[in-house]
């Protein structure tokens, strides 16, 4: 029987494939076991700086197998033990290192749980996203209440998860749902190009600066200028020299002619 969750590690990326084609990648117990379990590991492995997860064609993930959750309902409590360092539900456990979706079709309610809690998103042209909450009669438990108004504002999400309906690739790029729409078929090149960006920085800069976003996104803005000003002082006096800013200082600027 085929892994239900597939992982892959190349050029310091690595990939969690959701890998259940014939049930459009449907949550599972299987699935959500295996979903924390494979990025545990991918935090674990230093060999591993970024991330990716996407699903196997034609969907990202359908959200909950309604087959199983209408037979014995074993996978909506199947995430029970599964936090965050703030002891807060998730569907991936605790984690530091950039995570970047690539939707590659469809991700409906549990799924586009799973979409909303990737720091980046890029969608192929085939990405479809929804709320079906309210058509299934229940209730998010993944942020989704607290992401989808971040990312779309809170009348569009009110408006997604009221009705259910689908919006398609181009009207979630202009939402400010996902960060770039591309052809299908380029969509896990680019998203490995966007993911060795990130690998040539700093590791330790980046995740620092991960940390500070999920902390000043989940507070006010005043006490969010307070976070990053705190993080900002630690941070020089710890890692901060002028001899390590010189050590980098050609490749920065080598780069950056690069994108000019």
């Amino acid at each position: 029987m085929p892994e239900v969750v597939v992982t892959e590690i190349s050029e310091r990326i690595g990939t969690i494939t959701l890998n259940r084609p014939e049930a459009r990648n449907a949550l599972s117990s299987e699935v959500i076991r295996g979903l924390p379990a494979a990025l545990a590991a991918m935090e674990a492995d230093d060999g591993v700086d970024v991330v990716i997860l996407t699903g196997a064609d034609p969907a990202f993930c359908a959200g909950l197998d309604l087959k199983e959750l209408g037979s014995r309902g074993t996978n909506l409590s199947a995430d029970d033990g599964t936090v965050d360092a703030d002891g807060v539900r998730t569907p991936f456990g605790p984690r530091s290192k950039p995570l970047i979706g690539a939707v590659n079709g469809p991700a409906v309610t549990g799924g586009l749980e799973l979409a909303l809690k990737c720091d980046l998103l890029v969608a192929s042209e085939r990405a479809r996203f929804a709320d079906t909450h309210a058509r299934v009669g229940v209730m998010p438990g993944w942020g989704l209440t607290v992401l989808l108004p971040q990312a779309v504002g809170v009348r569009r999400a009110r408006e997604m998860s009221l009705t259910g309906n689908y919006v398609d690739a181009q009207t979630a790029l202009v939402w400010g749902l996902v960060n770039h729409v591309v052809p299908h078929d380029e969509l896990l090149a680019f998203t490995r190009s966007l993911a060795a960006d990130i690998v040539g920085n700093d590791q330790a800069s980046v995740r620092r600066l991960g940390q500070i976003y999920d902390e000043v996104t989940s507070t006010t803005v005043g006490e969010g200028l307070r976070i990053e000003a705190r993080h900002s002082r630690d941070w020089a006096r710890a890692h901060v020299t002028p001899q390590g800013v010189e050590a980098r200082r050609a490749a920065i600027v080598e780069r950056g002619r690069g994108q000019l």
